[in-house]
C-alpha cells in the first residue's frame, strides 16, 4: 500500500463530494505495500481507506469491489466498499479510478500464534465457500505466463545458483505440479499477515483482495501457509502452525485426496510466485512518494526448504 499518486487536499475534497460521508477531517498516506496508492481518510461520517488504482481500469475494478461486497454480505469478516451517490463503488481521482472502503478496527499480527493461525485458516475456507455463488471469473495475472516473463527479466541480475533454481522450479511447475486439474474457485491469492486485521487474538477482517482471481484452492491455502507459518529465522515452515492452519481450513471446507497430495507442489508454487514478485520489485522499482521493497531471499530460502523437505499433514 504505497503512495505512487500524490492526492492533494483539494483533489480529495472533490472526490469526497461524490459520497454521503461528511466533510474531510484528515488524511495520510500508507507506506506499506507495492501495488496501489492508499490513504487513511477520516471524515465527519467515519474512517475509511482510500485506494487509487495504479493499474486497474474502471472496467476491471467492479470484479474486485463487487467481490468484497459479496463476501461481507455472506458473513466473511472484511471491509465493505462504500457506494457513492450514484450507486457506484468507484469514482475518478487524479485521472485514475479510486474506491473508498470501510476502515476496520485492528492491526496485522506479524508474529501470529496458533489461535490466530487457526482463525486465518477458517477465514480462508469461508472465502472459498462463500464465493462458490460468485459466478464472475478472473484469470490469475500472476500465473505461469507472468512467472516466465518476470523470470526472464530478473535472471540477468541473479547468481548462477539462483538462476538454476529458478529455471528448474518453473519447469517443475509447468510439467509436474498439476495445478490446473485441482478444484478451482475464487482465491484471495495474497492473504499475507498484513492483509488481516486482529483485535487482540480475534480476527476482525480480511482485506486487500486486489490480487484475487480464479485459481486452485490449494494454491491459496499454500500462500497462507507460506507466510503465516514461516519461521522468520531460517525461513522454513513451522510444521505445527502449518498443520493447525490446514486443520482449521479443512473443518470449514472438505478437501479431496488429490488436493492433499498436491499441497507440497502448491507450497512450492506460492514460494516461487512471491520470490519472483519480490525480485521484480527490487530490480525494477517504480517511482513513488513512499515505497519500499521486501527481501526476495525469504521466499527463495522457503522454496529450497519445500524442495528438500516436502510438507505433509
Amino acid at each position: 500500500m504505497s503512495v505512487f499518486t500524490t492526492v492533494s487536499e483539494a483533489d480529495l475534497k472533490q472526490f469526497l463530494s461524490r459520497y454521503d460521508q461528511g466533510e474531510l477531517v484528515s488524511y495520510e498516506g500508507i507506506s506499506e505495500g507495492i501495488e496501489n496508492t492508499n490513504y487513511f481518510v477520516t471524515t465527519t461520517g467515519g474512517r475509511f481507506v482510500l485506494t487509487v488504482f495504479e493499474y486497474f481500469t474502471p472496467y476491471e475494478l467492479p470484479w474486485f469491489l463487487e467481490l468484497m461486497h459479496h463476501l461481507v454480505t455472506h458473513g466473511v469478516p472484511g471491509a465493505a466498499p462504500i457506494f457513492d451517490k450514484f450507486d457506484c463503488f468507484q469514482s475518478p481521482l487524479c485521472g485514475k479510478p479510486a474506491a473508498l472502503v470501510q476502515r476496520l478496527e485492528g492491526k496485522p499480527c506479524m508474529t501470529p500464534n496458533q489461535h490466530q493461525c487457526e482463525s486465518i485458516g477458517r477465514a480462508l475456507a469461508q472465502v472459498h465457500v462463500a464465493t462458490q455463488s460468485y459466478t464472475e471469473q478472473r484469470e490469475n495475472t500472476r500465473g505461469m505466463a507472468w512467472m516466465e516473463q518476470t523470470a526472464a527479466q530478473v535472471m540477468p541480475k541473479l547468481s548462477p545458483d539462483d538462476n538454476i533454481l529458478l529455471m528448474q522450479e518453473i519447469k517443475f511447475q509447468k510439467e509436474e505440479a498439476g495445478r490446473e486439474s485441482l478444484p478451482q474457485g475464487v482465491t484471495h491469492a495474497d492473504l499475507f499477515r498484513d492483509n488481516a486485521l486482529f483485535v487482540g487474538d480475534e480476527l476482525n477482517g480480511v482485506i486487500d483482495y486486489y490480487f484475487a482471481c480464479n485459481d486452485a484452492y490449494m494454491y491459496d491455502l499454500a500462500v497462507v501457509l507460506n507466510d503465516w507459518c514461516r519461521n522468520d529465522e531460517d525461513h522454513s515452515l513451522d510444521l505445527e502452525l502449518a498443520r493447525a492452519v490446514a486443520r482449521a481450513y479443512i473443518a470449514r471446507r472438505e478437501i479431496t485426496d488429490q488436493e492433499l497430495a498436491a499441497l507440497p507442489a502448491m507450497l512450492r508454487a506460492g514460494a516461487l510466485r512471491f520470490w519472483l514478485s519480490r525480485l521484480n520489485d527490487l530490480h525494477n522499482p517504480r517511482p513513488g512518494e513512499m515505497t519500499y521493497s521486501k527481501d526476495p531471499n525469504v521466499f527463495r530460502d522457503l522454496l529450497m526448504h519445500h524442495i528438500e523437505q516436502p510438507f505433509s499433514l
